[in-house]
C-alpha cells in the first residue's frame, strides 16, 4: 500500500487501501450548504456519497479500527412543504409605530379612502399598510421555498450502522469568527452558526486504549473534554472550506499510534495530510479534484521535510506547527 494523495472517489477505497488496513479515517465531507464543489450534487446524491462512503470504510478499516467525521447541520435546508414562517420583526421596522390596530382604525374612521390615501394620512407607505394588514412578512420572500434545520448526526449514525459501524464518541468543534464573510448576527431567534460536530465510528474489533497517547494535560485539556475550543483558518482563499491542523492534529494523536495508516478520502487542501506527517503516521488521501490532489500533496511533502526539526526541541517543534497550520 503507497503513501501519498491520489485522485479519485471516496466511495471507491478499495483501488487505494488494503482492506482492514486503516487504524483511522478523518475526514470532513461536503456539508452541502451550496460550496462551489457542491453545486452540481442533489440532496439524494449527497446522502448516497455519505452512505457508500461509510460501507467502504467497513471494509477499509482495521477491526477495532475508527472514522471520524467533521460535519455541521445545514442551517437552511429548503422544505416545500413548511409553513410559510410570518415574522414580525419589530425591532427592524423603520415605523414601528404604524401598527395593525392603528391601521384598522385610521381605515374604519375614513371609510372612503383607498389603502393609498391611508397610507398618506399615516404618513407611511402603501406597502407599509399592506404588511400590517395581511402579517406578510415572510421570512426568505414571500415565494421562496421556506427552510428549516436539518440535524445529519442521524443520517451518519444509520448509515454506519448499515454498514457495521458503531457511533463511539461525539465532540463538538467550537470555531471563531475568523473568516471574512462571517455573519456573526441573525434577523430571528436563530442562534449563530459558530461550532461543528465530530463523529466518531467505531469498527468492532479490539481497540488498542493508550492515554500516553498524549500528554496529561493534553489529556485534562482536550483529551477528555467533548468540547474542542480551537481558532478557524484565518484565510481560505485557496480552499472553501479549510479547517486548523489542531483539529485533525487531535483526533489522530487520540485514535492511532506512530506508524498506523490514516486516511482521508475527502482530502482538500491537505490539512489532514499535514497533521498525519507531523505526527508520523502513514498516510493516504483522496479527492476528485485534481487541483486539490496537488495541492494536498505538496502539503503533505512539505510537512514530512519538517519532521527531523520538529524531533530537535519542543520550541522548534511548535513553530513548525504554526507554520504549517
Amino acid at each position: 500500500m503507497k503513501q501519498g494523495v491520489f485522485l479519485g472517489d471516496a466511495r471507491e477505497l478499495n483501488f487505494f487501501v488494503d482492506a482492514g488496513s486503516v487504524a483511522l479515517s478523518v475526514w470532513s465531507p461536503p456539508y452541502h450548504v451550496g460550496k462551489q464543489y457542491e453545486l452540481d450534487q442533489s440532496f439524494l446524491e449527497w446522502k448516497s456519497l455519505l452512505r457508500r462512503t461509510l460501507a467502504a470504510h467497513a471494509v477499509a478499516l482495521k477491526p477495532g479500527g475508527f472514522v471520524a467525521v467533521n460535519i455541521a447541520d445545514i442551517l437552511c435546508f429548503p422544505d416545500s412543504s413548511m409553513p410559510r414562517l410570518m415574522a414580525e420583526n419589530v425591532s427592524r421596522r423603520k415605523r414601528a409605530d404604524i401598527t395593525r390596530e392603528r391601521v384598522v382604525q385610521a381605515m374604519s374612521e375614513n371609510p372612503g379612502m383607498n389603502r393609498r390615501q391611508i397610507a398618506d394620512l399615516l404618513g407611511c407607505s402603501e406597502q407599509t399598510v399592506d404588511r400590517r394588514l395581511k402579517g406578510n412578512n415572510i421570512r426568505g420572500g414571500k415565494y421562496q421555498t421556506q427552510t428549516r434545520v436539518l440535524l445529519v448526526g442521524g443520517l451518519l449514525e444509520q448509515y454506519a450502522m448499515e454498514a457495521g459501524l458503531y457511533l463511539y464518541d461525539r465532540r463538538v468543534w467550537v470555531k471563531d469568527a475568523a473568516w471574512e464573510n462571517s455573519r456573526w448576527h441573525t434577523m430571528s431567534y436563530r442562534a449563530v452558526d459558530e461550532f461543528e460536530y465530530i463523529y466518531i465510528f467505531w469498527k468492532p474489533g479490539q481497540t488498542r486504549v493508550d492515554r500516553n497517547r498524549i500528554t496529561k494535560d493534553e489529556w485534562i485539556e482536550w483529551g477528555s473534554r467533548a468540547v474542542w475550543r480551537i481558532p478557524s483558518v484565518r484565510s481560505n482563499d485557496d480552499h472553501e472550506a479549510k479547517f486548523p491542523v489542531e483539529l485533525p492534529r487531535r483526533i489522530i494523536q487520540l485514535l492511532s499510534d506512530p506508524g498506523d495508516w490514516v486516511l482521508d478520502p475527502f482530502v482538500g487542501s491537505g490539512t489532514s495530510a499535514v497533521a498525519a506527517a507531523q505526527e508520523e503516521r502513514n498516510f493516504i488521501g483522496i479527492d476528485k479534484e485534481p487541483h486539490y490532489v496537488e495541492m494536498a500533496n505538496r502539503a503533505w511533502q512539505e510537512a514530512r521535510r519538517q519532521i527531523p526539526l520538529l524531533r530537535k526541541t519542543p520550541v522548534a517543534a511548535a513553530t513548525a506547527c504554526r507554520q504549517s497550520a
